[in-house]
């Protein structure tokens, strides 16, 4: 079908995510056919830098062959089976492999399902269930952060601190708890009652790309260990090389309770999720049908064959191409070339953890004055940055730049000069 039909079809059929649609309807849509690499290309064959790596999910670049492969003999072996019941290899072999990437006596046990805030409602569901299993029933608040964003399922949506997201549904939400800092968790009152405590570590991303202070996470880990609460990393965003190691906990030597993964388990080729916990909860759960110990929690399409397939080769790329080894140097490059925006006219802050990055437009950077939210100065210079061949989307009036891992440093040189370009033509037209 021709460029006209299927926007046509698109504008009469789809409603898209997170997007007012009386808005979409009314502009020609960008149809993404085909990727390669780090960049996709358009119907009409414009090529872009994926620039924050097809929402925080592609990691070895698009169509990658070993992927590509492992996704086509598992398809043609099996492509689905029940996880209710009965098992199969790949998962078997992707659960063995997720476990070895962390020290003994951590963590041990992996519940998939099919995306991070499912990851997350599972998190919380085992957290609640485990505290009533072992006679603590009263741990039942959990504590998120200020601006924190876990996902969209009521659970998930509870630990939410953007309000945007979740303040409609407040009604329906679990017990959560907010804090912003430290200190102020340091002063919850009552912290027998708490049940878990969650964070991405690191970094907050749907927070605009906010690094926390060194340190932190060691010290959250401290409070729980302290009070016995169960610590709950969201590492959906952050997992699998972001931060410049497998998993962002690693940087502090901290381990949590419960880990939740998604987004780039299968390298960004297919909807897999999982959440890790350890021995200590999983023996929680044994017992006879009599005792209703059973996790009464699961999806139809729990462990795919072919997205746990996918999810292996992933981690075999890791291997073959020596992707953690290489990321020091790229690292560092990003953060020289990010340098290139910091004298542009309306640049705030630029935030940047391993290659993650939020770039703050501001009416008056120097006054502190930020632009009206109505102006959507961050959408609008995404938007104009596709003339120069950069896909990205804005956080508010935040700028993300998340380049999948296997950019070079001449791609990486390539987006920035991009986004340079655009600031420098377009910033003061909105």
């Amino acid at each position: 079908m021709n460029f006209s039909t299927l926007a046509a079809l698109d504008h009469q059929y789809l409603w898209h995510p997170f997007t007012q649609q009386q808005e979409w309807v009314a502009q020609e849509p960008l149809i993404i056919v085909s990727g390669k690499g780090a960049f996709l290309r358009d119907i009409h064959g414009n090529d872009y830098f994926d620039g924050n790596s097809s929402i925080w999910t592609n990691i070895h670049g698009h169509a990658h062959p070993r992927i590509v492969e492992a996704i086509a003999d598992q398809a043609a072996r099996l492509d689905h089976t029940s996880f209710l019941g009965t098992t199969h290899p790949t998962a078997i072999l992707l659960a063995k492999k997720l476990i070895e990437l962390f020290p003994a006596g951590t963590l041990s046990r992996v519940f998939f399902s099919d995306n991070g805030s499912s990851a997350n409602e599972v998190a919380l569901k085992m957290t609640l269930q485990y505290w009533q299993l072992v006679g603590h029933p009263e741990r039942s608040r959990f504590v998120s952060f200020t601006n924190a964003y876990h996902g969209d399922t009521v659970g998930a949506a509870s630990l939410g601190g953007r309000n945007t997201f979740s303040q409609r549904f407040s009604q329906i939400h679990f017990s959560v708890e907010q804090v912003s800092s430290l200190r102020m968790l340091e002063e919850i009152p009552h912290p027998q009652t708490i049940a878990g405590i969650i964070l991405e570590p690191l970094i907050q991303g749907v927070a605009g790309m906010r690094p926390w202070p060194p340190g932190m996470l060691q010290a959250i880990r401290k409070f729980c260990d302290e009070h016995d609460i169960l610590l709950l990393l969201d590492e959906v965003m952050t997992g699998f090389g972001r931060t410049g190691r497998m998993f962002a906990c690693e940087q502090e030597g901290v381990f949590p309770d419960f880990l939740a993964l998604a987004k780039g388990l299968s390298g960004g080729a297919l909807p897999i999720a999982a959440t890790l916990t350890s021995e200590k909860i999983y023996e929680a759960f044994l017992g006879t049908i009599r005792e209703e110990k059973t996790f009464y929690y699961g999806h139809s399409y729990t462990a795919n064959p072919i997205a746990a397939a996918a999810a292996l080769a992933s981690l075999a790329i890791f291997e073959e191409e020596s992707v953690l080894e290489k990321l020091p140097s790229k690292i560092q490059f990003f953060s020289h070339s990010l340098k290139k925006l910091a004298s542009l006219p309306h640049i705030g802050s630029i935030r940047q953890c391993g290659l993650i990055a939020g770039i703050e437009l501001m009416e008056d950077p120097l006054g502190g004055i930020a632009y009206p939210p109505a102006r959507r100065q961050g959408a609008h210079l995404c938007h104009a940055a596709r003339q120069y061949g950069l896909l990205t989307r804005p956080i508010l009036d935040t700028i993300v730049l998340m380049p999948p891992l296997c950019s070079t440093e001449e791609e990486i040189d390539y987006a920035l000069n991009a986004l340079v370009t655009t600031v420098l033509t377009h910033n003061q037209r909105y």
